[in-house]
């Protein structure tokens, strides 16, 4: 397991291929969106030889799918502040208003890991840390529905929400500014709230 990417400057010492390859990776993600770039760009970027990489990773979509990885294991460090809150509805709102903070916060991540087209069934780290959510919200969502059906729905129609605030924010339809990412967290959250609401009088 790689550690965290971080946003380290890329240098040209190389006692960790793997991690300057990501960080450069992620740079180039950042700058053309996850299929804007080749390997080979990757590497000149981290300022290897463009054979280096495979020392590592299979192809692009390995080193796609590492960084992917990485992108849903922080959308499930935001997530995970609902564990301290009580009400299983607000613990739903709040996992709105997280999911637009991670899009916000790591827009590099955000896109390679909710963009890049990976198949999961090819790399099995990427999916068990894409599952991890899938396993701590529906307990929550069941709380607020009568069958599992209904709890299921539920939980897809607020991370559907949630997920399409998160785009808009990035796409700049919400304005600029210091205030934007509160507003729109709380947007997140109130329409959380509305889909919750419905649910319960339907």
């Amino acid at each position: 397991m790689a550690p965290p990417v971080t946003r380290r400057p890329v240098g040209h010492h190389h006692g960790d291929l793997r991690n300057s390859l990501l960080r450069a990776s992620l740079e180039l993600v950042g700058e053309r969106g996850p299929h804007g770039f080749t390997l080979a760009e990757a590497s000149r970027r981290a300022g290897v030889s463009v054979t280096a990489p495979y020392k590592h990773f299979a192809d692009r979509d390995a080193l796609l799918a590492e960084l992917a990885t990485q992108g849903f294991r922080e959308r499930n460090r935001f997530a995970a502040a609902v564990k301290g809150i009580e009400d299983p509805a607000e613990q739903l709102a709040t996992f709105a208003a997280a999911y637009v903070r991670f899009a916000a916060e790591e827009p590099a991540l955000f896109d390679v890991t909710f963009n890049a087209g990976l198949d999961k069934s090819r790399f099995s780290e990427l999916a068990t840390a894409g599952d991890e959510v899938a396993r701590l919200l529906p307990p929550v969502a069941r709380q607020l529905a009568s069958t599992p059906d209904a709890a299921f729905d539920l939980l897809l129609r607020i991370a559907a929400a949630a997920h399409g605030v998160a785009v808009f924010l990035r796409q700049g339809l919400f304005g600029a500014g210091s205030a934007v990412l509160s507003d729109t967290e709380e947007r997140a959250t109130r329409t959380a709230r509305a889909i919750t609401r419905q649910d319960a009088s339907s």
